[in-house]
């Protein structure tokens, strides 16, 4: 067949990319523009072959093999085929498994079924030697490409060189075409900053300091002379961040609610992300009259939803959900057959798996379901806390998109945060958008 097939080491080439563009061959240094190096990828390998193309490989690796969101934005591209490896941790350092052994078979498989008359090999892998020897005594043209090495460094097997028919160096120009440095923040250079919605979540006490917070709350409501108790939230739709952390609860001397404040923010400090009053003074968060940030008391945050995150939302409040919002109908339930193939179909070849987009995604799929939206005002006063038959779908949902697997050992917590927060943005559009229709 007079075409032509690519083959593609991922590792080695974001890995070379990131050694040539930002000085090491961590992956999490550049950022990449699928679409654009696959184009590039198709219209050298056209060039240099002087045959149509057939068909790309991405081979990579992944934990468990589960696809990441950039594996699924390159499946569903034209020509394009992603083989996934594992991808295991080893003294600290991850490490590809399986993903050579499926190069190797490809390339050998395509050369004794004669699918193709040339291969380009990106890497530059010795382990492959064998099958580029068996792809030429099959009568097939093998074209070797590496990426431009950083400082002068040799990046590929010697005997991959010898052996390939053809040899090609993508140079930093063809390879900033679609990949580029992130810039590192200097001692000068502002931090970049989490999503404010997540921030907003993030920046929510522990369980513990709320539940401490409702008390001194409750012990100042019982002293003599406590002042009238604070408005709360007004249950309108709020723009796309919240402030979650300590107010000044019924009765809660402001004294007390500033210290408590003062320590909340100290911890969202100490993580790196901005605390309440950053998030006003960027005006990014709600504003209330006389421009303060509308808060709920401390009482009634949370950083998650779950039964051993569940606190009490204040003196007298009890333990269960308000009816409006316990009652509420999944969205399994409210998902016909034929809507469950279209959001499936749509799933795979349109949503990247992005945490927040995940979020987003599902709730704007529950809300259109809906046939009385009218709880959703209620259930925008529980913020940040998701009815839990609702958050354990939200959950099994992302999972779908190898969101909440294990990275480093341990649960990412971050992408909990941001597909929650991807669920409340949508929400609030939707409030906002039936209040408007209202006229309220």
């Amino acid at each position: 067949m007079d075409r032509c097939v690519v083959l593609v080491d991922a590792g080695y080439l974001l890995g070379a990319a990131a050694s040539l563009l930002a000085g090491e061959p961590a992956r999490s240094r550049i950022s990449v523009d699928h679409a654009t190096l696959i184009q590039g990828l198709r219209e050298r390998a056209e060039a240099d072959t002087e045959r149509p193309l057939l068909r790309i490989y991405w081979f990579d690796g992944a934990p468990d093999r589960v696809p990441q969101p950039e594996h699924r934005r390159l499946r569903v591209m034209p020509r394009v085929t992603v083989r996934l490896g594992a991808l295991t941790r080893s003294d600290g350092r991850w490490a590809q498994k399986g993903v050579d052994a499926a190069m190797h078979a490809e390339l050998t498989e395509l050369a004794r079924n004669r699918a193709c008359s040339d291969i380009v090999l990106v890497t530059g892998d010795g382990d492959l030697l064998p099958g580029l020897m068996s792809a030429k005594e099959h009568g097939v043209a093998v074209h070797l490409w590496a990426v431009q090495a950083a400082d002068g460094d040799y990046n590929q097997s010697e005997d991959l060189v010898a052996e390939a028919d053809e040899r090609r160096v993508l140079d930093r120009a063809w390879i900033t075409r679609a990949v580029r440095a992130k810039e590192l923040p200097g001692p000068c250079a502002p931090v970049s900053e989490p999503r404010p919605e997540i921030a907003a979540i993030l920046s929510a006490p522990l369980p513990e300091t709320a539940t401490a917070a409702a008390a001194a709350a409750a012990a100042a409501a019982a002293a003599p002379g406590a002042a009238e108790a604070a408005p709360g939230r007004n249950g309108a739709a709020r723009p796309g961040t919240d402030v979650t952390g300590p107010a000044a609860a019924p009765g809660r001397p402001a004294a007390a609610a500033a210290e408590a404040g003062t320590d909340a923010a100290a911890g969202a400090a100490a993580k790196g992300v901005p605390t309440p009053k950053d998030l006003a003074d960027l005006g990014r968060g709600p504003a209330g009259p006389g421009g303060q940030a509308d808060r709920q008391p401390a009482g009634a945050t949370l950083r998650w939803s779950s039964d051993k995150g569940w606190i009490d939302r204040g003196p007298g409040s009890g333990m269960g959900e308000p009816p409006e919002t316990a009652n509420l109908p999944m969205l399994a339930q409210l998902t016909s057959a034929e809507q469950r193939w279209a959001d499936r179909e749509e799933d795979i070849t349109a949503v990247s798996g992005d945490p927040f987009e995940v979020g987003q995604v599902f709730a704007r799929r529950w809300t259109d379901r809906l046939a009385d939206t009218g709880p959703l005002q209620q259930l925008s006063t529980e913020y940040p806390r998701i009815p839990h038959r609702i958050d354990g779908e939200l959950l099994r949902y992302a999972a779908r998109f190898g969101l909440l697997a294990h990275k480093d050992d341990q649960i990412d917590e971050h992408d909990r945060y941001a597909i929650r927060a991807g669920f409340w943005r949508e929400i609030d559009l939707r409030s906002a958008a039936e209040h408007a229709q209202t006229g309220g």
